[in-house]
């Protein structure tokens, strides 16, 4: 069937019709800003929070209002809410508020965002409700720089502060970013906070009283202390000014087992164990055990070692038996000139990097990192022990270690150690002997 053609007047009103339709899907569709003017490359800037920080609102409900000066992306954090079980991300990552127990809601209003525990206010509490560096506008322009807002439900604002250091023991250096917890006794809730890109932190004004504090290393972004994530802890009071240095590490309930043993020379062997030990209990030879198998005839030990113990007094035997090659060196010229022994090599400790953070970077004192570290012995997990007698060739023997790991627990470990038989060299060629037959030289 044939369509019967349309006036002029009528294509003209139907193409109206398409156009005004098309204009207005596309400006539901497009939230960005207008085209138009110079580009946009301001961060987006906090101009407004409610309740203010210093402010005392004992009958506070509603949710804290946090307004910018311009919209920003909503992107992953709609309506997100802070679970104690799972990581952070989007919107919610970028608020903390303290202390509460439980999610904190999190919603995306535009130009502002609103915070709100799922418990509700509790009256008689002083909050911290931080906003970390992180949100964008609609151009992606980041705010590097946070804000803090505290406000009281009750009681005037106290002032108390704590402030401290987080080092990573094993690692030797600072932690970056490790998420701190400071619950006051009797309470669990705690208030929280981060330290920054040299292990530094600080809490302030808040509640004078004893607290339980921890520093840890939140790998999975969940503001909780999980299983096998280094931390450490102390019970302090905190009064006008305290403050702490936290020494985290993976703790371990199962003790440092020895995973391996091998011979280094004829005297000396190494062990290797499963976690660092406790550098306060120093391995001696009642806790190292050496027996010949298969009849468990017990070695004498000499000494034990750290790893990097050892390899200073090697160096320096080194040193001795060149010198002295060199003084019974007939064929040298002029007088043999000793020289000194040289310094025993020091533990190399990683220099503490400087991390972009707030809008510029973030000056680590390394004086006093270094300062702090060498007022600690660093744990290790090698040791070197030495006999008194040549291992046999050939023979196997036992090792058994009683080792205290750095949470504490002390456990025995065993390992064999097998010292191979060395390679005979080859006989030297004869070359005057005659060539097999069939063979020419």
């Amino acid at each position: 069937m044939a369509i019967p053609a349309r006036r002029p007047g009528q294509q003209a009103e139907v193409a109206g019709l398409l156009l005004v339709f098309v204009l207005a899907l596309a400006g539901c569709a497009n939230m960005a800003v207008p085209p138009g003017g110079p580009p946009d490359s301001t961060p987006p800037h906090i101009i407004v929070t409610r309740p203010e920080s210093g402010a005392v609102v004992p009958d506070f409900k509603d949710a804290a209002v946090i307004r910018f000066d311009e919209l920003i992306d909503e992107m992953g954090g709609l309506g997100g809410e802070g679970k104690g079980g799972g990581s952070l991300s989007g919107l919610p990552s970028k608020v903390v508020l303290s202390p509460v127990a439980g999610p904190v809601h999190v919603s995306w209003h535009r130009t502002s965002l609103h915070i709100k525990p799922r418990e509700g206010w509790k009256r008689g509490r002083v909050y911290h409700l931080q906003i970390l560096p992180g949100i964008t506008d609609l151009r992606h322009n980041v705010m590097k720089q946070g804000a803090k807002v505290i406000f009281s439900t009750g009681p005037a604002l106290p002032h108390a502060t704590l402030s401290g250091t987080v080092l990573q023991w094993v690692e030797q250096r600072a932690m970056a970013q490790a998420l701190i917890r400071a619950a006051r006794l009797p309470d669990t809730v705690a208030y929280v906070t981060f330290a920054d890109s040299g292990g530094a932190f600080s809490l302030t004004d808040i509640p004078a009283g004893r607290y339980r504090v921890s520093a840890i290393q939140d790998q999975n972004s969940n503001r909780q202390r999980d299983e096998r994530e280094a931390f450490d802890s102390v019970t302090m009071a905190v009064d006008s000014s305290s403050s702490a240095v936290f020494w985290a590490f993976a703790h371990d309930t199962l003790g440092s087992r020895l995973q391996d043993a091998e011979p280094v020379d004829s005297v000396t062997f190494r062990l290797a164990f499963s976690s660092q030990l406790d550098p306060y209990a120093m391995l001696d030879t009642t806790r190292v055990r050496l027996f010949a198998l298969p009849d468990t005839t017990p070695v004498p030990l000499r000494a034990i070692w750290t790893a990097l113990r050892f390899d200073s007094i090697q160096t320096r035997e080194r040193f001795i038996a060149d010198s002295l090659r060199r003084a019974n060196d007939t064929t040298a010229r002029g007088p043999v000139k000793r020289d000194s022994a040289p310094p025993a090599p020091r533990a190399v400790r990683p220099r503490p990097r400087a991390l972009v953070e707030d809008g510029g970077t973030v000056r680590v004192d390394t004086a006093r990192i270094r300062q702090l570290l060498r007022g600690r012995p660093a744990p290790t997990d090698r040791w070197v022990a030495r006999t008194r007698t040549p291992l046999t060739p050939g023979v196997k023997y036992l090792v058994r270690v009683r080792a205290r790991n750095l949470s504490g627990v002390t456990a025995t470990g065993e390992a064999v150690l097998a010292v191979p038989v060395p390679k005979e060299s080859p006989a030297p060629r004869d070359s005057t002997r005659a060539p097999p037959p069939g063979k020419t030289r």
